[in-house]
């Protein structure tokens, strides 16, 4: 994967997406729900996370408590101790990670905490939710993350314009 050409392709196409939320936001919730499953099984069944793996290294995900504790142990820390090593409170006072990339994201891009992951990253890139009504701003943000999301946007957009 590509990633820097990914950064330059999802930033020209960012426009065109907003738009495409926008005509998204129009379909019934159900209807949507189902399109992005069917969008993110197709996706996934070709793309390969361990190839990319840009969001790992370029973004940070939510932890929430029970994600903290259950990685301490991992670590054989803390909670408090994981905390003050690895995650400050954002703006909207959510833990998140200090650095970029994920400091534990191996080379290979595999996860060194995989079977304990935080909840966020076991969702991510959340197209395969319900209620995508609820979360077409993040996903739209994803576009800039994701290059499946990217694409998902790209043929949802192309669906539009037949």
């Amino acid at each position: 994967m590509d990633l820097e050409n990914f950064k330059n392709q999802s930033k020209a196409d960012f426009t065109i997406h907003k738009k495409t939320k926008e005509r998204l936001r129009k379909i019934k919730p159900k209807a949507l729900d189902k399109m992005f499953l069917e969008a993110h099984e197709e996706k996934f069944s070709k793309i390969d996370c361990l190839n990319c793996a840009n969001c790992c290294k370029t973004t940070s995900p939510i932890f929430i408590q029970t994600d903290i504790d259950r990685i301490a142990k991992v670590f054989r820390m803390k909670s408090s101790a994981f905390i003050d090593e690895y995650l400050y409170r954002d703006e909207e006072g959510d833990f998140v990670l200090k650095s970029s990339p994920c400091p534990f994201l191996n080379e290979d891009n595999t996860c060194f905490v995989y079977e304990e992951r935080p909840k966020a990253c076991r969702e991510y890139p959340h197209t395969n939710r319900k209620n995508m009504h609820g979360i077409l701003n993040l996903t739209l943000t994803n576009t800039q993350v994701c290059p499946a999301v990217h694409e998902i946007f790209q043929d949802f957009g192309k669906d539009f314009r037949k």
